[in-house]
């Protein structure tokens, strides 16, 4: 089934159709259309609800390797992918926002704040 992929055009710049491969639990979409060039015949739509804020880092990494051609088999199709209890949940670089790391820091501020006097 060939799918014309048109949400793909502001991302990419490009009209692209193929075939919808899968989709994660996220709801990034995968195509593949072999009649492209090695190395462009697989791309990522990635979910609505990202909007324009996506980057790499919201592609699990079942999905990464079968988009980087590290395997042929998208995820739901390889009987032989391992899944550990160990294996952790993936999720998305959280920099920029509310949830991103912060290190506590023992270290006094090198500059303190203004206070406006009383």
């Amino acid at each position: 089934m060939v799918a014309f992929v048109i949400p793909c055009i502001p991302y990419t710049d490009e009209l692209k159709y193929g075939d919808l491969v899968g989709e994660d639990k996220f709801g990034n979409k995968y195509y593949e259309n072999n009649s492209y060039f090695f190395s462009s015949n697989r791309w990522v739509i990635y979910s609505e609800r990202y909007g324009m804020d996506y980057d790499g880092s919201q592609v699990p990494a079942e999905w990464f390797g079968w988009l980087h051609y590290k395997t042929d088999l998208p995820p739901h199709r390889d009987p032989n992918r391992p899944k550990y209890k160990w294996m952790a949940e993936h999720k998305p670089n959280m920099s920029g926002t509310n949830a991103a790391y912060m290190p506590y820091s023992t270290t006094p501020p090198k500059i303190e704040p203004w206070k406006p006097p009383q």
